[in-house]
């Protein structure tokens, strides 16, 4: 769906208006001195509604809007943004950015994206069906929270309290466009529906959460299915225990492996290389996964939550494959972080798109039970705590709970341990990938067992 009726949905400004203002302050940075200039205009809007304990807790609408335009003079660069739309504000934003510019130290890489870069043919920019919009109301978003949140306590009467169930239904609409003929924008959504159970009582409690989060309402999992799965998660958590410490192998749950996907894409971008603040420098066309492992890079994924026809700076993307057979094809490089590394720009200035993380040993069987037999004797991750990655030296600790495992089934709960290693030999010594696929966000990745790494218990 496009957005050439955005008033339809909510929006208070259409496309065409948008595409107006951004040719409005282009010609003013050009009518100042500017020798380039590049500019975005946004607007969102969305309703989200909290219920506890069978109350309606929060109705909050958000609604925003703004104007952001960076002018270069030659190589000296100034940024502006204001979330006034009149032409007085509009003239004074961008002389803002024009007066910043031309007081700016030069940087010999500042500059717009070079044309051959740009997505520059409308016609070829594919249509990913990214904007749904959710006709909903507060009082149905309340019922909807109130449905799952009532699916959670119904499961187990061990399930005894709650930290809320909440509804979100967002859109927003974006025009972007510079002095060297791009000019393209669309209009994207965002729904999700989640519920935190609480089990247990006492010193013996345990929470846990599910949600369920799509670009079209419709794809949302019911409210019940929500709620029962969160109540289980929390219920096998009871009785947690401790565990010694050990060198074992670890388990990490789909919902969790997507973060050692991220961490590959944080130490393979452009700025983290070109600050030297990587544990993967100079690793193009290196291996720094196990042998088995493929990335794969998907920007034109219909209704996908990393999918994009362009960049930020209106660079076109492209599906690519980032590694193959373990050893990593591209890094993640914006115009600016690219020219610093002497390198041309991959379109990804806003981060990464659609990664899909799979292991040329998996088989059609390998389902979760599976990849538990495999491991025989160890750690199974379902929720990590904290920060705890360097990513200059690669050094990995973080808290985490989840199950041990004894003969290739679950023997009990665990909690407050903590597992470290470093992320060169954790991303290689990747054993098995199982077909549990799940995505979070823009990164899809099935449980991934790791064959070694160090458990500090009790």
């Amino acid at each position: 769906m496009t957005a050439s009726s955005n008033t339809d949905h909510g929006f208070a400004y259409s496309q065409e208006r948008f595409r107006q203002l951004i040719d409005e302050v282009l010609a003013e940075a050009r009518r100042l001195g500017a020798s380039d200039a590049g500019a975005e205009v946004s607007e969102g809007c969305g309703l989200s509604v909290s219920v506890r304990r069978s109350e309606l807790e929060n109705v909050e609408r958000n609604r925003d809007k703004s104007l952001g335009i960076s002018v270069y003079v030659g190589q000296r660069r100034g940024n502006a943004s204001t979330s006034d739309f009149s032409a007085k504000a509009l003239h004074d934003t961008v002389r803002a950015a024009f007066d910043i510019a031309r007081f700016t130290a030069e940087d010999p890489v500042a500059g717009l994206p070079d044309e051959q870069d740009l997505s520059l043919d409308v016609a070829a920019r594919p249509e990913l069906d990214l904007f749904h919009a959710w006709d909903i109301d507060a009082q149905q978003a309340a019922e909807l929270a109130l449905r799952c949140e009532a699916a959670t306590f119904a499961v187990d009467a061990r399930i005894t309290n709650s930290e809320g169930a909440a509804v979100s239904a967002q859109q927003s609409h974006f025009f972007s466009g510079n002095t060297r003929g791009f000019r393209g924008g669309y209009a994207s959504s965002r729904h999700s529906l989640s519920v935190a159970p609480i089990a247990g009582r006492g010193a013996g409690m345990q929470r846990d959460s599910w949600y369920s989060s799509m670009r079209d309402a419709a794809e949302l999992a019911s409210p019940e299915a929500v709620g029962r799965y969160a109540a289980e998660r929390a219920l096998s958590r009871l009785k947690s225990r401790k565990v010694k410490t050990a060198e074992v192998p670890v388990l990490f749950e789909s919902t969790v492996a997507a973060g050692l996907l991220g961490a590959l894409v944080q130490a393979t971008s452009g700025g983290a290389l070109y600050r030297k603040a990587s544990f993967l420098l100079d690793s193009l066309g290196q291996s720094v996964l196990a042998s088995h492992i493929d990335v794969h890079e998907d920007p034109h994924v219909l209704k996908g939550k990393g999918s994009a026809p362009f960049d930020d700076e209106g660079v076109a993307t492209h599906a690519r494959s980032v590694v193959e057979a373990g050893v990593l094809q591209g890094y993640f490089l914006s115009t600016y972080s690219a020219r610093k590394l002497g390198m041309r720009t991959t379109g990804h200035a806003g981060g990464s798109h659609n990664l899909v993380m799979t292991s040329r040993l998996t088989a059609p069987g390998d389902s979760l039970d599976t990849m538990l037999r495999r491991m025989g004797r160890g750690l199974f991750v379902t929720e990590l705590m904290g920060q705890g990655v360097n990513y200059v030296t690669g050094d990995y600790s973080r808290g985490a709970s989840g199950y041990w495992v004894e003969n290739g089934e679950i023997a009990f709960p665990v909690h407050e341990v903590t597992i470290a290693g470093n992320m060169k030999d954790m991303l290689k010594g990747i054993v098995g990938i199982g077909n549990d696929q799940y995505t979070l966000g823009s990164k899809t990745v099935g449980s991934v067992l790791i064959d070694r790494m160090k458990l500090a218990g009790s």
